[in-house]
């Protein structure tokens, strides 16, 4: 089992940049997929972005050239840098663990990014 707990979120205007940063306990991290999700005001959670446990990742459309996820397995610590930040992309942003064997998912209790226009 892994704990999840998101930071980094804040007010910024738009053009700006933010880096979340998700620190996880309770598990050996490195068997792990990770990824943020976001939810918008009445819209449905959406993937942002994805990393596999071997580092691979996979980027939402919208947000491919703006924002980079990374992971440091020695830190437990997954991190995604938000450059060109555009007011669409408020919401609250979660951070999600998939365990590669048994596909449990586990989530934080996200963190709130506003982008002011």
């Amino acid at each position: 089992q892994v704990q999840l707990v998101e930071s980094g979120g804040g007010l910024v205007q738009a053009g700006g940049s933010l880096r979340l940063s998700c620190a996880a306990s309770g598990s050996i991290f490195s068997i792990y997929h990770m990824g943020w999700y976001r939810q918008a005001p009445e819209k449905q959670r959406e993937l942002v972005a994805t990393i596999t446990s071997g580092s691979r990742t996979n980027y939402a459309d919208s947000v491919k050239g703006r924002f980079t996820i990374s992971r440091d397995n020695a830190k437990k610590s997954v991190y995604l840098q938000m450059n060109s930040l555009k007011a669409e992309d408020t919401a609250v942003y979660y951070c999600n663990a998939v365990h590669t064997l048994t596909r449990t998912n586990y989530w934080g209790q996200g963190t709130q990014v506003t982008v002011s226009s």
